[in-house]
């Protein structure tokens, strides 16, 4: 099947429905993070990623590193719509003896190429991932998403500079730049400035599209596998809670124990959700 805006936009949809129904089964976790990065993620894995459940360790296959492993669930809700589990192993999310800790485990979890968690390491690992491919002579792609406020950390740039220096033209960074960060807004914490001269004047190509609009990220990918020489970023301009207005508009959306008034939004925004998957297109 030939995927296409309404796929992906359907398969979109299917994430944001998990990732809230898995945190709605623990109980609280981080919900803000990880439902901004659900649109790239549903283009990545509905289009770009090279991948397959069933060969899983496949030398050839590209590479995907979540650096802001705080994003995890939408990662599971992901990566069970890939078939790398099951259904019920998405409901042990943070409980005794999960597959599916709080943040990302490759030891623990089918479809994890890196533990992740501890801010700044990830997008470390997937540069040397990237330059280890390019020294083996592979042509395949190393995909990683790193947080605004995990931008605080100078580690990350260390390796963005390492990244540009041996012309990692299959790395591509996202930069889910959704303004907020566990302590407030990243503005009022630490100016980040301009995300994308920044990232250029760190050697890398950049843009910055609507993290919310599958197209302008699945064409900004597109744009990122024409180039040679040099990285990509792609600054993605999106909301935390993205996707559900009422955690959108919350003040403190980075991990919830949700209240009574929480619940009730966020069941309404799953019964919304389960009758557009409904009545949608299935993949």
């Amino acid at each position: 099947m030939q995927v296409t805006e309404t796929n992906l936009q359907f398969f979109a949809k299917q994430i944001r429905f998990y990732t809230l129904k898995e945190l709605q089964v623990v109980g609280f976790g981080h919900y803000g993070g990880s439902l901004s990065i659900v649109e790239a993620l549903a283009v990545l894995y509905g289009k770009h990623l090279t991948i397959d459940a069933d060969d899983a360790n496949n030398p050839d296959r590209d590479y995907f590193v979540l650096s802001k492993g705080h994003g995890g669930p939408a990662l599971y809700a992901t990566l069970f719509l890939k078939k790398f589990f099951s259904e019920e192993t998405l409901y042990t999310l943070n409980q005794n003896g999960t597959t599916l800790p709080s943040h990302p485990d490759r030891n623990l979890t089918p479809g994890v190429e890196m533990t992740t968690g501890s801010l700044g390491q990830g997008i470390s690992a997937a540069a040397g991932i990237a330059f280890g491919n390019k020294l083996d002579g592979r042509s395949n792609y190393t995909y990683a998403i790193v947080g605004d406020g995990e931008l605080n950390e100078g580690q990350c740039w260390e390796a963005f500079q390492f990244a540009a220096h041996h012309k990692l033209d299959h790395f591509v960074v996202f930069i889910d730049e959704n303004k907020k960060q566990l302590d407030g807004l990243t503005i009022d914490i630490i100016n980040p400035f301009d995300f994308v001269e920044k990232m250029k004047a760190f050697g890398f190509a950049a843009e910055r599209v609507d993290g919310s609009n599958v197209d302008a990220i699945d064409e900004a990918i597109q744009r990122a596998k024409k180039r040679s020489g040099q990285p990509t970023a792609i600054v993605l301009d999106t909301t935390k809670g993205q996707g559900v207005s009422y955690l959108e508009e919350k003040v403190d959306n980075h991990h919830i124990r949700p209240s009574m008034d929480d619940t009730n939004a966020i069941n309404a925004a799953l019964a919304e959700l389960e009758n557009a998957l409904a009545g949608g297109e299935n993949q």
